[in-house]
């Protein structure tokens, strides 16, 4: 089974942890909202360990770099993969966001390519947002990253 890796960066705030997703790109995706918005990951090369994956795979999807700590969480089947998501807590600025591009065919089918930013946008958001916002998939991480992260407040 393919294995991704990436990093579920969160802030604390006023109101309790906020957790930094990003919305997929691509015409599919562009007028979504709920169950579109990701972890940023993506696939391990071959033979690279997966928390440098993670970080690679982090700053290729949004152009910024995560100094913190990874804590890794327990490992999700998604998607037909295994992710392997670790949970940093850094209050980046969003505003140096910028995604890798990939080429898809739109619409399907159709024999035409177009290129897309693999995230259009970034941005935290608390964990009852956050839960209406990512992929179903990807719901055990965010609560594991929940319960871990209010787990450690005081």
């Amino acid at each position: 089974m393919p294995r991704s890796a990436g990093i579920l960066v969160y802030r604390r705030a006023a109101d309790g942890p906020q957790f930094l997703l990003g919305h997929m790109g691509g015409p599919f995706w562009a007028r979504r909202r709920a169950r579109a918005w990701t972890v940023p990951k993506g696939l391990l090369e071959a033979g690279e360990p997966p928390e440098a994956a993670a970080r690679r795979e982090f700053g290729e999807e949004t152009g910024l770099v995560v100094d913190a700590p990874l804590t890794p969480l327990a490992p999700v089947r998604a998607s037909g993969k295994t992710l392997l998501i670790w949970l940093a807590e850094a209050d980046l600025d969003l505003s140096r966001f910028v995604s890798n591009p990939f080429e898809m065919e739109w619409p399907p089918r159709s024999g035409r390519t177009v290129a897309a930013p693999e995230l259009d946008r970034i941005g935290y958001f608390g964990a009852d947002d956050a839960r209406r916002l990512i992929v179903a998939g990807q719901l055990p991480v965010l609560e594991a990253a929940v319960a871990a992260v209010c787990g450690a407040s005081p």
